[in-house]
Formats: C-alpha cells, sequence, structure tokens
C-alpha cells in the first residue's frame, strides 16, 4: 500500500512527511535492550552478552580493515587507525592519546549511542571488544582496560588497549583479554 493511502484509527491521513529516523529508532532499540538486559540478568551478566556480540562484530570489522589492507595483518598503527575509523564512521569521537611500544591509548568525547548509553555500562563491551579483537587478529594478543566511560557518568572514554600479558597474572578485574590466531603448523613443517 502505497505511503499516502495509510490512515490512522481516526480516519485521518497518516502523514507521510514524519518518517521514522533509521539512526535514532536503532539507538533506541540498542538502548533499550541494553537497559532490558541489566535489567533482567544484571548488569555482569549483560555485559557478558553484549561481549558475545561484540566479539562477532570485531571479526566482521576486521576482516574489512585486513582485506583494505591487501590481506594483511594490520601493525600496531594500523590497528590503532582502524579503531578510531570505525568509530567516526558511527558517530564517536575517538583518537589516539598515546602510542607505546606495547599498547594504545584511546580517548572519546562522544558516545555513537549518544544519551541512550548513559547509565548502561554493559554497552560499552561492544567497543571492548571490537577494539581487543581487532588488536588480537591482527597483533597476537590484546588486553582492554576501560578506564573511563561516559556510560559510568566520566565526561570522556578512556581506552588502553595493551599489546603484551601483564606479568605474573596480574590482570585485573576491570580488563579483558583477547588472543589472536594460534600459529598453524603444517605436518611437514613439523618433520623439518
Amino acid at each position: 500500500m502505497p505511503r499516502g493511502d495509510l490512515k490512522n484509527i481516526n480516519g485521518d491521513i497518516a502523514s507521510p512527511d514524519t518518517p521514522l529516523d533509521r539512526e535514532k529508532f536503532m539507538v533506541d532499540v540498542i538502548s533499550e535492550l541494553g537497559s532490558t538486559l541489566q535489567s533482567v540478568v544484571g548488569k555482569n551478566q549483560s555485559a557478558h552478552m553484549v561481549s558475545c556480540v561484540g566479539s562477532v562484530i570485531g571479526h566482521k570489522l576486521n576482516q574489512r580493515y585486513v582485506e583494505k589492507n591487501g590481506g594483511k595483518p594490520l601493525d600496531q598503527l594500523a590497528v590503532a587507525d582502524a579503531m578510531v575509523d570505525l568509530k567516526d564512521d558511527i558517530g564517536g569521537a575517538f583518537k589516539v592519546d598515546t602510542h607505546y611500544k606495547d599498547g594504545i591509548k584511546l580517548t572519546n568525547t562522544c558516545c555513537p549511542f549518544g544519551a541512550a548509553v548513559d547509565g548502561k555500562p554493559s554497552l560499552c563491551m561492544m567497543t571492548a571488544n571490537v577494539f581487543g579483537t581487532i588488536a588480537a587478529q591482527n597483533l597476537g594478543y590484546a588486553r582492554v582496560n576501560l578506564k573511563k566511560t561516559i556510560a559510568r557518568g566520566d565526561k570522556a572514554c578512556e581506552v588502553l588497549v595493551h599489546l603484551q600479558p601483564p606479568s605474573l597474572d596480574a590482570l585485573k578485574v576491570d580488563e579483558r583479554e583477547f588472543f589472536g590466531p594460534q600459529a598453524e603448523t603444517s605436518d611437514d613443517e613439523a618433520a623439518e
């Protein structure tokens, strides 16, 4: 049925001039999903569920950047550029604050979820898992720490992506580890 032929219950013609904003609708859906998950299963389980989705999305986005790089893994600078690029594409304002030998520090002043992220820190697991997955798939290992997040009431996000494991199993409670693909050895290589 053409849009102009729609009528509401009162018989008035529905206004084709007020289409549903797709982006706002998707943010509302994700926000409400985050709220519902947190209230039904709690913040920790909600974070785990969002982490699962973030990992899948991270693999898909990583493939996009690896293909753009001629099928070769990204180096540390390209990984950081990919993180900033993908967040820019979805309305974030991430920037690389510091590159250091064993990691990357990123800051963000605008969450892609906008105000809908307030009080929903489980949604930050999307960023942690996407960043961790991309870094680990290209560099072998990543440990992500969301030091500050807008969702928890900070004015900006501060994300540390460590590229080396902690010494003496000193993984902090608020850090997540990611491991890249294991080197595969063929039977011929093993016999050499």
